[in-house]
């Protein structure tokens, strides 16, 4: 198990008599310290920035999928949420605490208000669950927002199928860059018109109209690589 974020060590504390290894990834040097101090016999703990941490290197010896938990800081959840999403392969299942936004945004689905970028990321490679909310009153100090656990488990296979994965990424982040324009207009950089016709999809619709499927066919479609060239276009 990995915890994110551990901090002052409030869940720590719980997690090293139920976990046989526990990691702890926190990057404040002197939180740190005093974590190593504390649970050092019980946990490792690696003073690292979560965003550039490989977590291949805490496999155990039988390479058992880790089980990544934390009460994620809100200013970095969504990047780390993206980051993480690279490295599943080495990722059993994720109980992580978010603020509500983001945990409804995780959740969201087509043709809703809150459906956006990461909702299209995450569920093309995770299931994902609401398990419960938890009021500011829960926190010292109390936060201005309510926050939300969930539980995501990754896919056997990505939905859609296989894909460029970096163009597929380009083409969800350039869809909803503007969200309230049409993907004809949104994605006209990419002359999309072609490949549009070819997955069905109307020109006029926006963003938040198409299921993750639909933009990975787009994204097949259209052929973008990583650095968001045209590798090919069919039609």
């Amino acid at each position: 198990m990995v915890e994110i974020g551990p901090g002052r060590g409030a869940l720590t504390t719980h997690l090293v008599s139920s976990t046989p290894q526990l990691h702890l990834v926190e990057i404040d040097r002197e939180l740190a310290a005093a974590l190593k101090e504390k649970h050092g016999s019980s946990a490792q703990v690696h003073a690292a920035d979560v965003l550039r941490f490989d977590f291949k290197q805490v496999l155990g010896a039988n390479g058992q999928p880790l089980v990544l938990i934390g009460n994620l800081p809100y200013n970095i959840s969504t990047p780390l949420l993206i980051a993480i999403l690279g490295q599943l392969q080495v990722v059993g299942r994720m109980v992580f605490m978010l603020q509500r936004e983001v945990a409804v945004r995780l959740a969201a689905g087509p043709g809703t208000r809150s459906y956006g970028r990461l909702s299209v990321m995450v569920n093309r490679h995770c299931a994902i669950e609401r398990l419960f909310d938890v009021a500011p009153a829960a926190f010292v100090p109390p936060p201005q927002v309510f926050s939300t656990v969930v539980r995501l488990v990754p896919h056997l296979q990505p939905l859609g199928g296989p894909v460029n994965e970096g163009g597929f990424a380009r083409v969800v982040r350039d869809a909803f860059s503007m969200r309230r324009k049409t993907l004809r207009n949104a994605l006209r950089h990419y002359c999309p018109d072609a490949a549009l016709k070819q997955c069905g999809i109307d020109p006029g619709w926006r963003p938040e109209q198409l299921s993750v499927e639909a933009f990975v066919d787009l994204a097949n479609a259209l052929g973008i690589d990583e650095n968001g060239r045209v590798a090919k276009l069919d039609g």
